[in-house]
């Protein structure tokens, strides 16, 4: 890897666009997220020690075992850098000086226009099977440990909570509606292994997804989402999530009208990389208590 988790850490952004847009699921996870920024500081609150020389400590183990490729924490890293990277890049650079103010959409509407349903289930497709493939490298678990993931779910929190909620708003029921789960459920099982051999992101991810062939993938894709359905749907009932209240906390620093919505899904995939710095994030807090348990 280019850059030790030390670094990838301390770089982190604190106010960004991601951030913004992750900030506005406190609405639905009160204090679930702390924008940890700093492999020091991340140490200090996962543990709370204070002991300059035991978080040294705990800091020198925690990359050791980051840098060493028999554990697959590089391997979930890179799936979390690049689920993020295959998006578009339009309008990056411009909405970079917008950070802190409202960012107007409007303008690139005659640059963007909304994926077709199965364009966007196959992406919330592979950014789920992202995070069950991540989870079992950082578990050290085989890769279709549905099973183990399923029940690991059940207790997520934190930022992987947030990832996962951001997952359901904004690559579910922002693009696809509030039967977002039967949508999806509908365009998965009329899903061709051609149509996978097409999309982008999943010629980047293939070689690290379960099965040896695009058919075997695409089983496990079904197989993915049709393990997680309940929780999501549970989620969104427990928490009261609606596309309407998605929509209204982003408009505190997203500029857009309400019968453009359906814009908002292509234009968050544009500038925003909630995958990367979260599984970041988890990937910190994975190796501080594994490095503090083994000390």
């Amino acid at each position: 890897m280019s850059k030790s988790i030390y670094e990838l850490v301390d770089a982190l952004p604190t106010r960004n666009l991601t951030v913004f847009t992750l900030k506005s699921l406190d609405a639905f996870l009160p204090g679930q997220w702390e924008n940890l920024v700093g492999f020091e500081k991340t140490i200090q609150v996962v543990t709370r020690e204070k002991d300059d020389a035991l978080i040294q400590q705990i800091g020198e183990r925690a990359i050791q075992l980051f840098n060493d490729k028999s554990e697959g924490y590089q391997r979930a890293l890179w799936l979390y850098q690049t689920i993020d990277s295959t998006g578009s890049a339009l309008g990056t650079a411009a909405l970079a000086n917008k950070v802190g103010e409202k960012v107007p959409l409007l303008g690139f509407l005659n640059k963007i226009t909304p994926k077709p349903e199965k364009a966007q289930t196959i992406d919330l497709s592979l950014k789920l099977v992202t995070e069950v493939v991540a989870f079992c490298s950082i578990n050290g678990l085989p890769g279709d440990s549905l099973r183990d993931f399923v029940r690991a779910l059940g207790d997520y929190g934190g930022e992987s909570l947030v990832r996962m909620t951001a997952l359901v708003c904004f690559d579910g029921l922002v693009p696809l509606g509030p039967n977002f789960i039967k949508a999806a459920q509908r365009s998965i099982s009329n899903l061709t292994p051609k149509d996978l051999e097409n999309n982008n992101t999943f010629k980047q991810i293939q070689k690290v997804l379960p099965g040896k062939s695009s058919q075997d993938k695409l089983s496990f894709i079904e197989a993915s989402f049709n393990s997680t359905k309940d929780w999501m749907g549970d989620l969104v009932a427990s928490k009261g999530i609606t596309p309407q209240k998605v929509s209204k906390n982003l408009q505190g620093f997203i500029d857009f009208t309400d019968d453009k919505a359906d814009y908002l899904g292509a234009f968050l995939d544009m500038p925003t990389n909630y995958y990367e710095h979260t599984g970041i994030q988890t990937l910190a807090r994975r190796l501080i208590e594994r490095a503090v348990a083994e000390i």
